[in-house]
């Protein structure tokens, strides 16, 4: 999943938010350098990613984009995902309700940020900026997002005919984020429930 995803499944707890956002972020035991709670979103972060990546639903969705991307169809499923949740009017009832989630994740992001690790730092003012979390809402958001792919990447050239594919299947799409989101929603609320207890 992307970051709107991951903000969504913190269930509105700042610490869980943190640690779900800036769980790429962390590499190997500099997890365990972080406050328990935070750890323990950066640990629902990581079942997150493991559920979505090998749910039936997410590898017929990554069909669309192999063929032309093979290894790096997830990356774009991920942000396809998160279009969807934005325009989810069973999780967002309207613009405003997205708008104010993003500043609310904006928020307890930026009063942790001396907590964030570098390379979150450093993208954060870009995030809150640019409004990342409510423009995965716009289609143009969608093709920016795309873009920032490219840019991350090693390896890829381009995201024109990513965005095509997108647009192309994207009624199929929306149906598969529909058969998956609630799978996904009920996991994540019990994993960190468990982590919780523990």
């Amino acid at each position: 999943m992307n970051f709107l995803a991951h903000a969504h499944l913190s269930f509105n707890q700042p610490p869980i938010v943190v640690g779900n956002m800036i769980s790429d972020f962390v590499k190997g035991k500099k997890q365990f350098d972080y406050p328990e709670a935070v750890h323990k979103g950066i640990m629902l972060h990581r079942a997150i990613d493991t559920f979505t990546d090998t749910h039936a639903v997410t590898q017929q969705l990554k069909l669309f984009f192999k063929p032309q991307y093979r290894l790096y169809a997830g990356a774009f499923t991920d942000v396809v995902y998160d279009h969807f949740l934005a325009n989810d009017t069973s999780i967002f009832l309207n613009d405003d309700a997205l708008k104010q989630f993003a500043l609310s994740t904006y928020t307890i992001l930026n009063d942790n940020f001396a907590m964030l690790p570098p390379g979150f730092q450093r993208i954060l003012p870009y995030m809150k900026e640019y409004d990342w979390l409510f423009n995965y809402k716009s289609t143009s958001g969608i093709e920016k997002s795309f873009t920032g792919l490219v840019r991350r990447s090693a390896y890829l050239k381009e995201s024109a005919i990513a965005f095509a594919i997108f647009n192309e299947h994207y009624e199929a799409m929306n149906l598969l984020y529909h058969d998956f989101y609630p799978d996904l929603n009920r996991f994540a609320a019990h994993h960190l429930q468990q982590l919780l207890n523990a």
